[in-house]
């Protein structure tokens, strides 16, 4: 059931059994494969669709061709992981994958078919045809078919437009969430919790990440005491659309797949020196293109389609032609200005392979979660079915008893404080945009410790500035049976803050990371490390109130 944006009525405090928070692909195939005698919140901060799920184009990964094998697919995750994958989260999702294909199909989505099987293309990496797709719109399709299904089931109740503020955790156990729900915020309980919050893309200026990409999830766990884990290792597309007023939109992998080169403003290509070339790993390519970019003085490169049929690209990427259009470039007849953005994070909070944190009651699924599968840089497409397979462990999920509290009927309170100034609110969105620039310039593609330095002391003197906000102190006075009625100035205003706030928990997360890792590996390349060593074939975990430490590989 979907319940309208702006509704009136507050939320029940004490109905639910399990609250999934985010609503792409890792929170709705959540909320279907959880067993249907519960009762789940599924809340979505956006009014809108948006979700970086249905923005994903290139496909779904997974063995369904004679000439591959689990053996190949996991091979290949493995290399691309750059030692870092866990064994056996790969072996899961690899040998799960075409189950997850089969219930996808009986869901209803319908994958682009080829002589009467499916059809498969190429993306870096794979060693074979794996990756599946629905023309070049994969993680629209998914998310649409997962959303129809949702909408019809009785136990699953909806609600866009709901913020989760911090989560409720009572002697170290997840017992819910706070929420700013319209001007209204409040606690609400349940037996479990579970983040699908998605990736932290948008903290950097160049991205193909939707704005709530912003790594809320990494921000709200942590606060909480769960174990967050390699947060360095980010993944910087290296075909995002560069053009004067446009958005970095992706130009999928999956068009070198079918053909595509790239080429330097001199008609060289850029990463001729690679082994493998145009379809080498995407930290290779990104660094190599940024490389050139510097080398030439230009702000991008090309990706040249010429060489694949004119009649295919149509048929094929009918959604990058047309925005590339919308921009007034046409793909088939000139070179798409394309330049490396950030696009995927490894890391995030650490999950056992039943998607359990560290933290009892509190489960992750999807990007905002570090499952072991990607290890140091993800292999193309196993992002969507990582979602796929570790919300079908949300079948099995272990429930915690009931919150015991004194009282659970709600009384009302109204804040009363001065509304802030536009000036103020201005003044956030200015410290947001300029915070994300310097997430680019200094924990971008490529990074060095003086930069690093720098920006860390100066983030650690803003956030201790910011925490004395009155607005933000509201969140810890709020009572289990209390809800705060704020006025809409000072809504907008705290929903900014929350904004700034956990972009700037999260970005000091993933300075301190990059800080720690000394050696380049995988989506971390470190100027003043170049090499990979074996003394760091580790994850790298930060807990609240703990020193960040390493956590090596068993395989």
């Amino acid at each position: 059931m979907l319940r309208p944006p702006f509704s009136q009525e507050s939320i029940s405090i004490d109905k639910w059994d399990v609250i999934v928070i985010g609503a792409g692909a890792a929170g709705l195939m959540t909320c279907l494969e959880l067993p249907e005698d519960l009762n789940v919140l599924l809340l979505n901060r956006n009014t809108s669709k948006r979700s970086s799920s249905r923005w994903a184009q290139g496909g779904i990964a997974s063995v369904v061709r004679p000439e591959d094998s689990f053996a190949l697919h996991i091979e290949d995750t493995l290399k691309a992981g750059d030692d870092l994958c866990d064994l056996s989260a790969v072996e899961m999702l690899v040998k799960e994958a075409p189950g997850c294909v089969d219930r996808l199909q009986h869901l209803g989505m319908i994958f682009d078919q080829s002589s009467d099987q499916l059809s498969t293309t190429l993306e870096a990496a794979h060693s074979c045809r794996r990756v599946l797709h629905v023309k070049d719109r994969t993680g629209r399709a998914l998310v649409e078919v997962l959303e129809d299904h949702i909408e019809n089931k009785e136990n699953i109740l909806h609600c866009r437009g709901v913020r989760v503020t911090e989560l409720l955790i009572e002697k170290e156990v997840c017992r819910g969430v706070q929420v700013l729900d319209g001007s209204n915020l409040y606690w609400i309980t349940s037996k479990a919790v579970v983040l699908a919050t998605g990736g932290g893309g948008h903290l950097f200026t160049n991205t193909t990440n939707p704005a709530q990409s912003s790594g809320e999830g990494i921000a709200l766990s942590w606060k909480a005491g769960a174990a967050i884990e390699d947060l360095e290792f980010i993944q910087f597309h290296p075909t995002a659309l560069k053009f004067y007023g446009s958005p970095c939109f992706l130009i999928s992998e999956a068009l070198r797949g079918e053909g595509a080169v790239l080429v330097d403003k001199n008609g060289e290509s850029p990463v001729k020196h690679l082994e493998n070339g145009d379809l080498a790993t995407r930290d290779q390519v990104s660094r190599a293109i940024m490389n050139n970019m510097q080398e030439n003085d230009v702000d991008h490169v090309g990706l040249d389609l010429r060489f694949i049929d004119p009649e295919k690209i149509v048929e094929r990427f009918p959604t990058i032609i047309s925005r590339c259009q919308d921009y007034g470039v046409n793909p088939l007849n000139e070179v798409i200005p394309v330049a490396p953005a950030a696009h995927y994070w490894m890391g995030g909070v650490h999950t056992d392979l039943n998607a359990s944190s560290t933290m009892k009651g509190l489960y992750a699924v999807g990007e905002v979660a570090s499952t072991g599968v990607h290890g140091a840089n993800r292999l193309a497409s196993n992002s969507l079915m990582e979602c796929l397979v570790f919300a079908r462990k949300m079948s099995c999920i272990e429930l915690n008893a009931p919150y015991n509290a004194r009282r659970l009927d709600r009384y009302t309170t109204e804040i009363f404080m001065d509304n802030p100034k536009e000036d103020f609110i201005l003044g956030i969105s200015d410290k947001i945009d300029c915070l994300r620039k310097l997430c680019w310039s200094n924990l971008g593609v490529s990074r060095n410790k003086k930069n690093m330095t720098e920006l860390l002391k100066t983030l650690q003197d803003e956030i201790d500035q910011l925490q004395k906000n009155p607005l933000l102190e509201c969140l810890n006075k709020i009572e289990i049976d209390q809800k705060l009625k704020l006025s809409e100035p000072n809504r907008r205003g705290l929903n900014l803050l929350l904004d700034l706030h956990n972009r700037q928990i999260t970005t000091l997360l993933l300075l301190k990371a990059c800080l720690f890792r000394e050696e380049s590996r995988g989506g971390h390349y470190r100027e003043d490390f170049p090499i990979k060593e074996t003394t760091w074939k580790c994850h790298t975990r930060q807990q609240l109130n703990h020193e960040i430490i390493k956590r090596f590989v068993k395989n």
